[in-house]
């Protein structure tokens, strides 16, 4: 007979453990731990630099025939960079909402972690083809990303020039909604070192939403990709978990840009409250726990590792 767990009735359920050399918490197992990270990221950054290398060259060869045939090349490309973080342990949970068609254009309005994000939203949504605001030092040198921020109908700014980059953003959304593909647009101006929701700076996307009146907009709400940019690339931390969130589409009814922004960054402020509370929650059980486990007790105070007799 065996126990709900799985074990012979009789014998005793032998819990993993973990050498006290490399525990949680030793210099040694930390630099293990370091060691690790070290080694897996100079593999993912060798098969980043690759693919950016091969995904140019194909997108060049593309281009001067189909604007279509290299937007494809670089959705594919973005699905390739977000596959390749599992080299690192990423894991990347997804929900979607069903109302999103794929192929037809919309505006996304996202918060902003990492500089993974437009990875993260291109691969995610890359039927539907997005477009994004890059500032103006990305456009040279990076090859495949240089190459779609010239070529792919984006908004390339100038930080210092207001103008400019207000301008450039209402011509890639009146660019995108006659082509009927998307935008994508972090109000937040720049990425969160923290995970912490920063002030939305409104003009830029008030802006892109003017422009593309009738493009719906998407909330999207991303957590947890700040953690693989905490060493600066330097390594890449392994197992880190990124949990993205698309909204229901939010239809427009003209002239409604500012109230449209508004809701989108009340949802994005809701969800990432309510991701924060659950990780607050899990860490709580976890902090009681540990104390009773190393004492040999569950949580509900009943001992571990007791052997079970047949009756």
């Amino acid at each position: 007979m065996l126990t709900p767990g799985g074990t012979p009735i009789g014998e005793q359920r032998q819990e993993p453990r973990i050498s006290a050399a490399v525990a949680v918490g030793t210099p040694y197992g930390g630099a293990v731990r370091r060691l690790r990270d070290w080694l897996l990221t100079i593999l993912f950054l060798i098969a980043f630099g690759l693919s950016l290398l091969l995904f140019d060259i194909a997108g060049r060869a593309v281009r001067p025939f189909s604007m279509r045939g290299f937007e494809a090349v670089m959705a594919a490309l973005q699905r390739t960079l977000v596959a390749l973080l599992r080299i690192c342990g990423t894991r990347v949970e997804v929900e979607r909402s069903a109302a999103i068609e794929s192929g037809r254009g919309y505006a996304i309005i996202s918060n902003h972690q990492s500089m993974f994000d437009p990875v993260f939203i291109g691969g995610m949504l890359f039927t539907n083809y997005p477009k994004y605001v890059a500032k103006r030092e990305l456009r040279r040198w990076i090859p495949s990303i240089s190459l779609n921020l010239r070529w792919g109908g984006n908004a390339i700014i100038d930080r210092r020039d207001r103008d400019q980059a207000v301008d450039a953003i209402v011509t890639m959304g009146r660019r995108a909604q006659e082509r009927d593909v998307s935008v994508v647009i972090f109000p937040e101006g720049s990425r969160s070192r923290d995970g912490r929701l920063k002030q939305f700076k409104r003009a830029g996307s008030e802006a892109l939403l003017e422009a593309a009146d009738r493009l719906a907009v998407i909330p999207a709400a991303i957590d947890g990709s700040w953690k693989l940019l905490r060493y600066k690339l330097f390594p890449i931390p392994f197992g880190t978990r990124i949990r993205i969130r698309f909204g229901d589409p939010i239809a427009r009814l003209g002239d409604d840009a500012a109230v449209v922004l508004g809701r989108a960054q009340e949802w994005i402020q809701g969800t990432v409250a309510d991701w924060q509370a659950q990780f607050d929650s899990q860490a709580q059980v976890m902090q009681r726990a540990a104390p009773m486990r190393a004492a040999g007790r569950s949580i509900d105070g009943s001992a571990l590792n007791r052997p079970q007799r047949d009756t």
